[in-house]
């Protein structure tokens, strides 16, 4: 149901005293009757976790987290307050037992689950909280799977409705979590409004609301508002409001890279009183073609080529939500626009979708199922699954950016991979269940069964979704992302991504914490840091292991430089008009813990080189070179946006030293939301072996480059090719810095006389607008630092470039 925002002051308050925590043996404490005999409790924050009050009070550290899960966590505090109240419990991890002045009034095994509780207080009673020790449950006898995962241990989670966060080495820290992790209110009950249903669809250029409200007492009037509409609400059985408002014309809800993130406000006037049902964006959904042949998203009508990453909790030991705008600011900031809560992690609280409603970010939701046969035939956790469901889709019944609702992480895979048939592996609730519960709640979201799915096998490349790492984990060479004709990477192109120089955390390779950081496959014996050091090797022509032990620091810049070379080249790929790929979701936005994670942007939220290439990668006004062989390079020219862009193509063959081999420009129209594609030959009018293929002599050529320019010259996109090998031998290339002051603040112009290969830009405490990017001889480009107070210090180098350029103030 949508969330009710009205307060009626005249109703007395509920106040809730302090919290304190004790942990004790499991099962010594049967209720709250027995607490009196514990003595060593401590402050905690509710919301929160045990072991965040732990680590706040110096008895945890998660650097080096010891177990939770082998004790009882109790929770006490008084509240004061009389007469009818609701007790509302957003979210309990896990095995909860629930007092009221010594009188059991719930209990729960769901995490997942947000639980409302209806007292009567009289004055000042005392709420007690008991997590029961999971390890008890974990250790239980239970029915064993069809399958057991290596990636997550023990298999009896398959049973219990709680997060599998810290229970898969190395993929995350193994931190437990215990406790009321989401908000726990006491409200009054004295809202007229007990119940809204609200429905915001799209027909056309129509905004349709429908309202369906429950009322306590007796009513006169009752008025829906929205979008300067309004209209009067009926009432259909005792209590029950509905109607519908229709509003021509409406603005419609679009992702950031595609339009406006329009959003409405809904109001009702119940007699003389108003009830703020929160903000609906409208917006219509469909696919572009069947599932089978690659998951494609159109988003009112226009096709949309989602990218972005995979999601994970931005506070992993309180499960709390700050930092979420600032991640959520990167992600937007990169161009993404979308990402996937995976059902290895938890969902988020509701105000994460009020932030992707506002930021225009589509949000791809797995159920919280990964790996492990699950007990569907169960009826117990049948209705525990369905109820987890039905509140998760009733709590985010408006929310425009929720687009995809998934059965699972890697369930289907898993059995795949152990070679169980489809009949095993494709369940009858993610096949069948899941898109008709869905389609009763939320018929507006697309059901995708698994993640990944859709094809022969469900990790087969071409159909419905894929956890593509063929380029990536499995070391094929670049091109193989053409060439496996990816459909949807809703998992892609992981890496062990170096942090920035200056992070706090392990330093690098000789930093004996540093291998602590690097992410592996359960079983595997190889990590993610040797997939980085593979395209270092395949990039640069160098030896990683022997330039790791010479020079770490030469070896963690030409890994950050080969990341980012990827990663582009990847997505250049997927975007080119003719590609079957709809989207890519790089695994994943933010690391876990300190060290090289999979994150684009480390623990502290500072981004890392593959943010900055994913920022170039995702352009919505973009130019893309790809390497076509006898036909040349193709040139490909993107506009998302709404507006048609009058633009300037300059497509360059030069020398590393800036002699023009061949050049072409053209003033083109690139029409809203349009594509297209131009051949080298095309643009020059002449042959030209523009990707090396013919060589019918030497090559006359080390780079091509396209650009294109705004009206009013500015370059607002850049392609790079680079035929053959890239070397990156140090030399003198005439790179240089100068501090400019800019409308977005202070700036820096970096220029060079040679071909500047991978520029970094490093100041401590800011945060330049682009870093890693390549720069064509002669060119110059302003890098702004839009957060900073005064003009940064820092220093400049090229991955080709034995020249460290300082710059900055004196004071």
């Amino acid at each position: 149901m949508a969330r009710i925002r009205s307060v009626d002051d005249r109703a007395p308050e509920v106040e809730l005293g302090p919290w304190r925590l004790a942990a004790t043996p499991p099962g010594a404490c049967a209720g709250p009757g027995d607490l009196d005999a514990v003595t060593d409790w401590i402050p905690a924050e509710v919301p929160g976790t045990a072991a965040a009050a732990l680590q706040a009070a110096g008895r945890w550290s998660a650097a080096a987290p010891e177990p939770i899960h082998d004790r009882d966590v109790w929770y006490r505090t008084h509240l004061t307050g009389s007469g009818p109240a609701r007790l509302r419990f957003a979210g309990l991890a896990t095995i909860a037992e629930i007092w009221l002045d010594g009188i059991p009034v719930l209990c729960t095994r769901s995490m997942f689950e947000e639980h409302v509780v209806d007292v009567d207080l009289g004055g000042t009673s005392e709420l007690a909280l008991c997590f029961r020790a999971l390890r008890a449950a974990l250790d239980r006898p239970a029915k064993r799977g069809r399958w057991r995962p290596r990636m997550i241990t023990p298999g009896s989670l398959r049973h219990l409705r709680t997060s599998v966060l810290g229970f898969m080495p190395g993929w995350c820290p193994e931190i437990d979590h215990v406790g009321p992790y989401r908000p726990l209110t006491v409200e009054p009950v004295r809202l007229r409004v007990s119940a809204a249903d609200v429905r915001p669809t799209l027909d056309g250029d129509i905004g349709r609301l429908a309202v369906s409200l429950r009322v306590d007492g007796p009513v006169g009037t009752v008025r829906l508002r929205c979008g300067g509409g309004e209209a009067p609400l009926a009432e259909v059985e005792p209590g029950v409001f509905a109607g519908a408002l229709a509003l021509p014309g409406i603005a419609p809800w679009w992702p950031h890279t595609h339009g406006v993130p329009n959003l409405h406000p809904v109001e009702v006037r119940v007699d003389d009183a108003g009830v703020d049902l929160g903000l609906v964006g409208f917006r219509t959904l469909a696919l572009t073609r069947p599932f089978e042949e690659g998951l494609a998203l159109a988003v009112n009508g226009v096709p949309v080529f989602c990218r972005g990453a995979v999601w994970t909790p931005p506070d992993l030991v309180g499960l709390g939500s700050d930092g979420a705008r600032t991640l959520l600011g990167l992600a937007r900031a990169a161009g993404m626009n979308m990402l996937r809560v995976p059902g290895t992690t938890l969902y988020p609280p509701p105000d994460f979708y009020d932030l992707c409603d506002e930021l225009g970010i589509l949000v791809w939701q797995d159920l919280m199922l990964a790996n492990f046969d699950y007990p569907h035939a169960d009826p117990a956790f049948a209705a525990e699954l369905d109820r987890e469901l039905s509140g998760f889709l009733d709590r985010t019944q408006t929310a425009p950016s929720l687009c995809v609702i998934c059965g699972g992480s890697e369930v289907w895979q898993q059995a795949a991979m152990l070679g169980a048939p489809r009949a095993v592996w494709a369940d009858a609730f993610c096949a069948g269940t899941l898109p008709g519960r869905v389609a009763a709640l939320r018929p507006d979201l697309v059901v995708v069964p698994n993640s990944p799915s859709g094809g022969d096998l469900p990790f087969s490349p071409r159909g419905g979704c894929t956890h593509y790492f063929g380029v990536g984990a499995y070391r094929r060479p670049i091109e193989d992302a053409r060439r496996a004709e990816v459909g949807f990477a809703s998992e892609c192109l992981a890496f062990a991504n170096p942090p920035e120089p200056g992070t706090p955390g392990p330093t690098g390779p000789a930093d004996p914490l540093w291998q602590s950081g690097i992410p592996q496959d359960r079983g595997a014996d190889w990590d993610f840091e040797t997939v980085r050091d593979h395209y270092v090797g395949a990039l640069y022509g160098v030896d990683p292991a022997a330039l790791r032990a010479e020079d770490p620091d030469r070896y963690l810049e030409l890994g950050r430089a080969a990341v980012a070379e990827v990663m582009e080249a990847t997505f250049a790929e997927w975007r080119r008009p003719r590609s079957p790929t709809a989207g890519g979701l790089v695994l994943m936005l933010r690391d876990l813990a300190p060290g090289a994670g999979w994150g684009v942007i480390d623990w502290t939220q500072r981004p890392k080189s593959a943010w900055y290439a994913l920022k170039r990668a995702f352009r919505p006004v973009q130019v893309l070179l790809t390497d076509e062989g006898l036909d040349g390079l193709h040139v490909h020219i993107l506009n998302e946006t709404a507006e048609a862009r009058a633009l300037t193509l300059t497509l360059t063959f030069c020398e590393a030293g800036g002699r023009v081999a061949a050049r072409a420009e053209r003033d083109l129209v690139a029409g809203p939301r349009s594509a297209l594609t131009l051949t080298s030959a095309a643009l020059l009018g002449r042959f030209f072996d523009a990707a090396d293929s013919y060589r019918f002599g030497p090559r006359i050529h080390d780079l091509a480059h396209a650009q294109l320019s705004d009206a009013d010259g500015s370059a607002i996109a850049e392609s790079f090719h680079v035929p053959g090998a890239r070397p990156v031998d140090r030399s003198a290339i005439g790179l240089r810095a100068e501090p400019v002051a800019t409308a977005e603040g202070p700036g820096l112009r970096i220029s060079t006389d040679r071909f500047a290969r991978g520029i970094q830009v490093l100041a401590p405490g800011a945060r330049p607008d682009d870093s890693g990017f390549h720069l064509a001889p002669g060119a110059s480009r302003i890098v702004t630092f839009a957060e900073a107070a005064r003009p940064p210090r820092g220093r400049v180098r090229a991955i080709n470039s034995d020249e460290i350029v300082e710059f900055g103030h004196d004071g």
